[in-house]
This record gives C-alpha cells, sequence and structure tokens, in this order.
C-alpha cells in the first residue's frame, strides 16, 4: 500500500490569520480585570480600545479603581498583564498601552453606603 504524502509549503506560504481588533479589545479588556482582581463597587468593568497596524498593537484602557489605592502600582500592573496576555494569546507585537483612571470609587461613596453622618 503507498500513500501519497504531498510536500507541504512552508508556513509563510500558506496564508495569513488576521484577528479582527475587537478581538484583541476584548483580550485586553479580561486581561486588565485580572490585573485588578475585580471590579470596585459601584464602578464599571475595563473598556479597552485597539488600534492594529500590521503585527502590532496600541491599546487604551479605561477602568475605575478603588479609593485610596496606590495608582501608579495598579496601572503597570495593568499595563504588564495587557501586554503579556496579549503578545500571548493573540502573538502580537504590543507598542504601548495607555491606561486611563475614569474614577476613583470609595466605600464612603459607594451606592450602598449609609446616608447621614459619619463617625
Amino acid at each position: 500500500m503507498t500513500t501519497d504524502v504531498r510536500q507541504r509549503p512552508p508556513v509563510r506560504e500558506r496564508g495569513a490569520t488576521t484577528i479582527a481588533d475587537r478581538v484583541v479589545a476584548k483580550v485586553s479588556a479580561q486581561a486588565a480585570r485580572e490585573a485588578l482582581g475585580g471590579v470596585p463597587a459601584g464602578g464599571h468593568r475595563p473598556h479597552a480600545s485597539v488600534v492594529v497596524h500590521r503585527d502590532a498593537a496600541r491599546i487604551s484602557i479605561s477602568l475605575d479603581l478603588d479609593y485610596p489605592t496606590d495608582v501608579g502600582r495598579r496601572c503597570g500592573a495593568v499595563r504588564a498583564r495587557v501586554r503579556g496576555r496579549v503578545e500571548e494569546l493573540v502573538g502580537m507585537e504590543v507598542h504601548e498601552v495607555s491606561v486611563h483612571v475614569e474614577r476613583l470609587h470609595s466605600a464612603r461613596t459607594a451606592p450602598d453606603a449609609r446616608k447621614g453622618r459619619l463617625a
């Protein structure tokens, strides 16, 4: 019995995989949630917008943080996690990750906090 085994062309000659910007944005937003460990009470989940040019991405993350917090450390953790997850899962180089803190949420200002005088 003879089997016909054809030589496959190299990977570069077989085509390309295109990943939509919105997929990269969803991966980025999920990675930001992972880095933060959750969403503050009364806050919104992180939102990402992405611009992809060839195989490189520029990512912008908008998020809410608890107050008080070390804003610089938390934003640095988000940047590192987003960059790592996008490169790992999508295979794209990440040129920039901008983090925009939209709101700071305090336990005192949460919608379910007691109204009236604080002791």
